[in-house]
């Protein structure tokens, strides 16, 4: 059962408009935007962390780390919560970790415990995307109407152009108060939404009903684990892939024999397109975060740049992001976005190839331009794909656990940047890095040239086929 949404916000009701309640826009796109804005933001402030700490890329690289490792857990957990008892709630307790986070990473002493305060970002940005999907499809609910192409599209803009838009601004940020202020810039961003969540958000009535914390654990337990073999792959290390696969036998155990899972197995068993919704994101984000640290740093240490430089050379990547986002946003064209997306990303990484330290300005800005054009398309693709293919009821789970194979990428783009940096962002380690990202893909491609269906996915002629 859904939890029902009220037009009630503190002490005055307020009437329903008759379509989508606009009302809604600021906190959700502000919300959904604080996980991706400190992904990106992070890519030009590695190296600076970096030298004030004397530590290398490889210990760095828990920066990016951490904040993936709670976010993969975190989102489907919390989204299943916001299905269970609105959003309104766990977007304010979420958002308001945020500014904690914020302050507690402006004011860190170590590397360790930035990594700790990057952990926490990871679990407070974990609401807002799952709340502002359930706020979509409870308004399509409320007033019988599909939900407006234009809404589902400016909330995959706002979080592709942050995302790219990031290192640029992670770049001026440093150049006007030091590294500290990616982090500092959270607390002004978490006021926001606090505010525009109290004033805005819908309150939901919902009966008391059990969570499924056993499933939660275990579910958190083998992501862990396995991320963390994956991330320091090493024979001394076997326990923790043991450990995973236990989790994971476990979780299936209890998902299946519960009335109430926290991730219906059965039903997303049975639902291939779902699945390889999961499996595109997986690989359009490991490519798109490879690029992002992997070039960035290479920038910075293989092309000798400065932080602001490398996120002004990132700039063209932001803008064929933006324009593609906003020109073809309203057009849900699921297959030829990812078709023309991957097609794109290998033509793209192709290109990274031909880049040394002596490469002019002119091909590093075509490389980012290249590649910002699948950054664009492909976000938008793989979320309407999610919208029609997801039960209602669960809408918020399953958007989250999609923006948990987005992490996962990034966990996996974080990882294949160490290993090919173990010292430093050099140019044979930018070629290799450059080869994982064409595989990454090519196999993209391969999932979408076949699967006809996409090309169903409208509104129109499309249902939800099931539950996560």
């Amino acid at each position: 059962m859904t939890s029902r949404l009220t037009r009630r916000t503190g002490k005055a009701t307020r009437p329903a408009p008759a379509g989508f309640d606009r009302r809604l826009i600021p906190p959700m796109l502000f919300g959904s935007v604080l996980n991706p804005i400190n992904s990106s933001m992070i890519a030009v402030a590695l190296v600076p962390i970096g030298v004030a700490f004397g530590a290398p890329p490889a210990e760095t690289a828990w920066l990016v780390s951490a904040l993936y490792l709670a976010t993969a857990v975190g989102q489907p957990v919390v989204g299943r919560l916001v299905d269970m008892y609105g959003p309104r709630r766990l977007y304010l307790a979420g958002t308001a970790l945020v500014g904690v986070a914020g302050l507690l990473g402006a004011l860190a002493p170590s590397l360790g415990a930035l990594v700790a305060a990057r952990v926490l970002l990871g679990f407070g940005t974990s609401a807002a995307y799952p709340a502002a999907m359930r706020l979509t499809r409870s308004e399509a609910e409320r007033t019988g109407q599909d939900s407006p192409a234009g809404v589902l599209a400016a909330l995959a803009v706002a979080n592709q152009t942050v995302a790219v838009v990031g290192p640029a601004l992670g770049g001026l940020l440093i150049g006007l108060g030091g590294w500290r202020a990616v982090f500092t810039v959270n607390v002004p961003l978490s006021a926001v939404c606090l505010v525009l969540g109290s004033l805005r958000l819908p309150r939901s009535e919902t009966r008391r009903r059990a969570v499924d914390l056993p499933g939660m654990a275990l579910f958190a337990l083998l992501l862990v684990a396995l991320m963390l073999f994956l991330m320091h792959p090493r024979a001394d290390r076997w326990y923790l892939p043991v450990l995973s696969a236990l989790a994971a036998a476990g979780f299936a155990l209890r998902e299946l024999r519960v009335p109430d899972p926290f991730i219906d197995l059965r039903v997303l068993g049975g639902n291939g397109p779902q699945l390889a919704t999961y499996l595109r994101q997986l690989l359009a984000y490991t490519t798109s975060y490879a690029f992002m640290y992997g070039y960035t740093q290479w920038l910075e240490q293989g092309r000798g740049l400065s932080a602001s430089t490398a996120g002004l050379v990132l700039l063209p990547q932001s803008a064929a992001a933006l324009v593609v986002s906003a020109l073809s946003g309203r057009r849900e064209a699921v297959r030829g976005k990812l078709l023309v997306g991957s097609v794109l990303q290998v033509a793209g990484c192709a290109l990274m190839l031909l880049v040394s330290a002596g490469s002019p300005l002119w091909l590093l800005f075509t490389v980012g331009a290249v590649l910002g054009i699948p950054q664009g398309l492909l976000g938008l693709a793989t979320q309407n794909a999610l919208y029609r293919q997801a039960a209602p009821e669960r809408i918020a789970s399953a958007a989250g656990l999609l923006r948990t194979f987005g992490y996962l990428g990034a966990l996996a783009a974080s990882a294949a940047t160490a290993a090919f940096y173990p010292h430093r962002a050099d140019t044979p380690g930018l070629h290799g890095l450059t080869l994982f990202m064409l595989a990454c893909s090519a196999l993209l491609l391969a999932t979408t040239l076949p699967d006809r269906s996409l090309g169903r996915l409208t509104s129109s002629d499309s249902a939800p086929p099931g539950k996560v």
